[in-house]
């Protein structure tokens, strides 16, 4: 029975393995290299959006993940929370600083030293990591000196140093950036000068400094070019094999896309005016609901925007004082006194409202123009209609009260009256002559009441 049991036991295997060996061989995934784009400023939706493919990443067969960059820079938070994602990645990272004409100012530069291969397209330059203030002047203004400046560096140094604040968050930052350095053995020297310096680099430059590892005209020859080369993971060493690898792109999501569009300050600034215009007109016009269900949806939308966004308030409420000035001008009418010192305000506040310091979040002067223009418009039409409502009536009951006209005859305190070429009945309080001029006063049904207009 037991010999029986363990050849029934070796058929069953034999049959188990033939099936096996006959089924179609399930072909393995692919090795890929994974290819990102970081496109503009970096604000929220970019980050979410390469710490998500960065996560995801963890579960594919990607061999290498490569950050295509090209940024003026873009908010403290949202750098280092893609910087987070990448030394947390257990997948190498490759920033690559394209195409031609690309940069990597700023934040930028912060993450390239944070990725284990840095690489640039010839024509491209990295560096300007000055930090700046939230309310846009510049915490290190090295790179704004004049040449007096520059020979009296001592004493600017001196002068910052008073500063504790701002001395506190420069430091911060170079420690950041030398750590970075040292993670992945990049030159730490220029980090810093770059940091309280601003100063930037072209490619040939920062290959020649080893700031970066590599320069490749495209994404394939960057995969030749650091294939074979020893990088640092998750602190473990780690040798690439890129060669050959294709290229997965993976491009933003539709939500994404809205999210950078509505975050851009052009966009969030012309999301605030249809807002408030939009609650304006309602307001006057109760009952519209689209101008108010529009502006309401427009205003949130904004806030939402801004909320992101590094703005000055002072600059946000001039803009608002400016829009109400306007309407003022429309119901009291000041003889466009308050018009104009509307408009002036709402520019000097577009103007104040992004800080021209702050990489990738200033305001487009097109815009600022063209809303001003646009604002400008709509309380010219504004007046127009109520200068028209304010015209002098020509017909009805109200015509006739201050016309003059002469009498037909009269007897006593009553009479007839010619005005306007029609005969009326009319009463006075004092008698009147036939023929005499007199003033219409007021109306009883169809008699008039008149005065005596005395004659030049």
């Amino acid at each position: 029975m037991m010999h029986l049991r363990a050849a029934l036991v070796c058929v069953a295997a034999a049959i188990c393995g033939a099936l096996t060996a006959l089924a179609p061989a399930t072909p393995a995934p692919a090795e890929h290299a994974v290819l990102l784009d970081i496109d503009g400023a970096i604000g929220p939706p970019i980050a979410d959006y390469i710490a998500h493919e960065l996560e995801a990443a963890r579960s594919s067969d990607a061999r290498l993940i490569i950050l295509r960059m090209n940024t003026p820079g873009g908010l403290d938070t949202s750098m280092r929370k893609i910087i987070s994602a990448i030394l947390a990645s257990p997948v190498p990272v490759a920033t690559y600083v394209a195409p031609n004409g690309a940069r990597a100012a700023s934040a930028g530069t912060y993450i390239a030293y944070a990725s284990a291969i840095a690489a640039m397209a010839p024509g491209t330059n990295i560096g300007a990591a000055t930090p700046v203030q939230f309310g846009g002047s510049p915490l290190f203004p090295s790179d704004q000196k004049s040449q007096k400046d520059q020979k009296d560096q001592s004493e600017t140094k001196s002068a910052e140093s008073s500063d504790p604040e701002t001395r506190k968050i420069i430091n911060d930052a170079v420690a950041y950036i030398r750590s970075l350095a040292a993670l992945n053995g990049r030159n730490p020297d220029w980090a810093v000068e770059a940091v309280r310096s601003a100063a930037s680099l072209p490619a040939t430059e920062a290959l020649s400094l080893h700031v970066i590892d590599v320069i490749a005209d495209d994404v394939p020859d960057l995969l030749r070019k650091i294939d074979g080369r020893e990088v640092t993971v998750g602190g473990k060493p780690q040798r690439l094999t890129t060669a050959g690898l294709e290229v997965e792109t993976r491009p933003p999501n539709w939500q994404t896309e809205l999210l950078m569009l509505v975050t851009n300050p052009n966009v969030a600034f012309i999301l605030m005016l249809i807002g408030v215009y939009g609650l304006i007109f309602e307001f006057f016009n109760p009952g519209a609901v689209a101008p108010g269900l529009i502006g309401a949806i427009s205003l949130l939308v904004a806030f939402y925007a801004l909320a992101f966004m590094p703005i000055n308030y002072a600059g946000a409420a001039l803009v608002l004082l400016g829009v109400a000035l306007m309407l003022a001008e429309v119901h009291i009418g000041a003889f466009g006194a308050l018009g104009v010192g509307g408009i002036a305000a709402f520019v000097i506040g577009a103007v104040m409202m992004f800080p021209a310091q702050v990489p990738g979040f200033t305001l487009s002067g097109g815009v600022i123009a063209a809303t001003a223009l646009g604002s400008a418009a709509l309380l010219l039409l504004a007046l127009a209609a109520v200068l028209r409502r304010r015209r002098p009536v020509v017909t009805g009951h109200e015509a006739l009260i201050g016309a003059e006209g002469e009498t037909v005859s009269w007897q006593g305190s009553e009479g007839r009256v010619r005005v306007k070429g029609e005969i009326w009945l009319a009463r006075s309080d004092a008698a009147l002559a036939a023929g005499s001029r007199v003033r219409i006063v007021g109306r009883d049904g169809l008699v008039l009441r008149v005065e005596g207009v005395r004659s030049a």
